[in-house]
């Protein structure tokens, strides 16, 4: 079933394999507050175009989580990538010029140091950029405390509670994976979101 645009939140962050704890770590925590994580990741299709792909993302989402901590130059080319801050762009361009539910975007913007930012992407001074540390932990308690602030609900769990079930559910991966034939090593989004989803559905039914 299609999450709603209330419930849907971008993540707009590095896709590399040093970064995954990272990326899962947000897509675990936003599911554990009740919401939908969407990427560029979820749909590969040879015949779309990306920006186009990612412009449908962004305008299905009410929350964007936006990592600009990824600055090193490349190896190959001595390049950095802008593809973070880039969409970082078009998200809050769609907020600002936007009307109705596109001008009610909500933006989390995390680096590994709060103020880093300053020396490669001033323009947004005056952002409240949050620091992660490149800690999975870390991200996991600013993902939750946003969603909290931003969407004034009561029932999303605390902190504490969704790092201390983040840490159960990566103890629990393993033997999850085995069940469905995955290699957790290599799981693709979709099916980390899956995995996640159904570990956090038996979790609560165990609970209840």
């Amino acid at each position: 079933m299609k999450a709603s645009y209330a419930a849907s939140v971008f993540i707009n962050c590095p896709f590399d394999q040093q970064y995954r704890p990272m990326l899962f770590a947000a897509v675990f925590a936003i599911l554990d507050c009740g919401y939908q994580p969407r990427c560029a990741q979820e749909v590969e299709d040879g015949g779309d175009v990306r920006i186009e792909k990612i412009r449908r993302i962004i305008e299905a989402c009410k929350f964007g989580i936006h990592d600009i901590s990824r600055t090193e130059l490349s190896e190959g080319n001595a390049l950095p990538r802008f593809n973070m801050p880039f969409e970082l762009g078009v998200f809050l361009g769609a907020r600002y010029f936007g009307q109705g539910d596109q001008a009610k975007k909500f933006s989390l913007i995390v680096d590994r140091e709060r103020f880093r930012y300053q020396q490669f992407l001033s323009d947004i001074a005056g952002q409240d950029v949050q620091a992660h540390n490149d800690d999975p932990l870390v991200l996991i308690a600013r993902v939750r405390n946003w969603l909290a602030n931003a969407t004034k609900r009561k029932t999303i769990p605390g902190a504490a509670r969704v790092q201390a079930r983040y840490r159960q559910f990566q103890a629990a991966l393993p033997a999850l994976c085995e069940e469905m034939a995955l290699d957790p090593g290599d799981l693709l989004f979709n099916e980390y979101a899956t995995v996640t989803s159904s570990w956090l559905r038996q979790s609560e039914a165990l609970h209840a």
